[in-house]
């Protein structure tokens, strides 16, 4: 839900929402899983996941009872994400191929490190894509990464976006701490504001004279003063 949360917050930075976006998603374990479902309640449409195996285009979109298969998908232990057209045949399934050959307003990678490469990148700018989410610890290989920023390409590093599972246990921890347990509901809520905080830092110290934010850059200053504002609370230095 926090990469979902983090987009939005990226989105709006060009005047941009969620809502009517065409999203790729790669993978279809937990976190493809979350990212999917957030991104169908704020408006967007998911017309991709992707295994081991190669991936799913559903033009449809992966909406309502699609995204409740993907959890039967995933406990199937078959790690194949070719069943899907199984349950949905109106889907294409493109065996030994990624997602990021499909024409998207935004592409989250969300399975496995090193799965962005920069012939993947350079299909993305190519196909209209104006915004990298990484979902997944470092999906994106260095060469990538360049490229999306110096084609000024909205790219979050995982570091920032998908910083909302660490966030989350956080919040786990606090329950347990305080003996209260809080709804589904003000969890979501909390993770939101942590996630908008995040990105704030994030454009903060990323930003650019001429508007573009890096959020590579600024994932990076902002996590480096957070822990130096720290280590001087405590007296370290």
């Amino acid at each position: 839900y926090g990469v979902a949360y983090f987009c939005e917050q990226m989105l709006k930075t060009v005047h941009q929402e969620i809502k009517d976006k065409i999203f790729t998603v790669s993978g279809f374990g937990n976190v493809a899983w979350g990212v999917i479902k957030k991104i169908d309640e704020l408006g967007g449409r998911v017309v991709t996941i992707s295994g081991p195996d190669g991936y799913i285009y559903d033009a449809d979109g992966i909406t309502g009872h699609k995204i409740d298969y993907l959890l039967k998908l995933r406990n199937s232990g078959r790690n194949k994400c070719e069943d899907y057209i199984n349950e949905y045949p109106n889907a294409q399934f493109f065996p030994n191929k990624r997602p990021w050959e499909v024409k998207c307003d935004v592409a989250i990678p969300a399975a496995t490190q090193n799965e962005l490469d920069l012939d993947d990148a350079i299909n993305l700018v190519h196909n209209g894509c104006t915004c990298v989410v990484e979902a997944a610890n470092m999906p994106s290989t260095l060469e990538a990464i360049n490229y999306f920023i110096e084609n000024q390409i909205l790219f979050s590093p995982g570091k920032a976006s998908n910083a909302g599972g660490v966030a989350t246990s956080g919040l786990e921890m606090t329950q347990n701490s305080i003996r209260l347990n809080w709804s589904s509901e003000e969890v979501d809520a909390k993770l939101k504001t942590i996630m908008v905080g995040i990105h704030k830092l994030c454009q903060e110290y990323g930003e650019e004279e001429n508007g573009y934010v890096n959020y590579v850059k600024g994932a990076n200053i902002a996590g480096f003063v957070k822990v130096a504002d720290a280590m001087l609370a405590q007296g370290v230095v």
